[in-house]
């Protein structure tokens, strides 16, 4: 089922049609919707819930969001919902994609709006799921905004941002006493060029962190770097945070354009730009000071 964007057409023609058969199921078949003429227009409107899946590792779902998703009549996920989350679906419940990965939308932003409209407005219970959290790039406002328009009841259950999981599981405090004292979320994402205030950012002394910027790699170096930040500042780029395969890369922001497509990295990454960074190096070398303390010891 989870492959029907392969042919557009059969996207729109099976979800409109499918909540009148989950709700002829539910409600005893054929049979019993001949004896209740006008039922679908009568019929009490469902819930959406908009759900934050975190940075990719299953654990760090929230047990409020692995209840809604074990509990819903529909689910769709989006592009950044990992592998291993999507396994927890109930194999019971149909699970539709509609995620948006550069320049490759399933489907418009306006045209799932609705669809979760139109669900709800079936008598469909909806677990619209998304990597990290709905309220962090994660356009779930604009979702929020559409629902609750249209009179539907809607929640939203917050998720780990990727920011937080992302440099945790790197050993990359965003704060720290003497090094930073604020975070500052961006996104890298823009149809032209990012329209920010880069001396701003650049004097904030705040650790900065970059979601959707690995094609704006050279602008972000060069803009911090006419801002006033130094060339050797440390940079990580994070990919596949929280996953299997998350991969660290230390470079420096005169560098890390370079690395970027010196490594091939891939989407999603997210860009930490700060003093913070080198807190990974100091914060290993413990682990391995304490590894080689205790190897001497089992030798003596």
């Amino acid at each position: 089922m989870n492959n029907f964007l392969k042919t557009p057409g059969f996207f729109k023609a099976n979800v409109e049609v499918l909540p009148s058969a989950m709700l002829k199921v539910r409600n005893g078949g054929d049979e019993h919707l001949k004896k209740n003429d006008g039922y679908s227009k009568k019929v009490r409107a469902g819930k959406v819930w908009l759900v934050g899946a975190g940075p990719g590792d299953a654990e760090l779902l929230t047990l409020k969001a692995l209840r809604v998703i074990n509990s819903v009549d529909i689910i769709f996920y989006d592009y950044l919902v990992s592998a291993e989350i999507r396994a927890l679906f109930p194999k019971n419940i149909p699970s539709f994609y509609v995620g948006k990965a550069k320049n490759k939308h399933s489907i418009a932003q306006e045209d799932l709006n609705q669809l979760l409209v139109n669900q709800a407005q079936q008598g469909l219970n909806v677990c619209r799921i998304k990597g990290g959290d709905p309220f962090v790039f994660g356009r779930g406002g604009e979702e929020l905004l559409e629902l609750r328009t249209a009179g539907i009841e809607a929640d939203v259950i917050p998720g780990i941002t990727s920011a937080s999981g992302c440099s945790t599981y790197a050993d990359i405090p965003l704060t720290h006493r003497g090094l930073s004292q604020g975070c500052t979320f961006v996104t890298g994402h823009a149809e032209k060029s990012l329209d920010l205030n880069w001396n701003a950012l650049a004097q904030l002394k705040h650790t900065l962190v970059f979601y959707m910027g690995l094609t704006r790699a050279d602008e972000i170096s060069a803009k911090l770097l006419t801002g006033g930040l130094a060339v050797d500042t440390p940079v990580a780029i994070i990919e596949n945070g929280c996953r299997k395969d998350q991969r660290n890369i230390i470079s420096t922001l005169s560098k890390f354009p370079a690395d970027v497509i010196r490594e091939q990295v891939q989407s999603p990454a997210l860009i930490i730009v700060g003093e913070v960074v080198r807190m990974k190096e100091k914060l290993q070398s413990t682990v391995q000071a304490h590894a080689a303390e205790a190897a001497q010891y089992m030798l003596a």
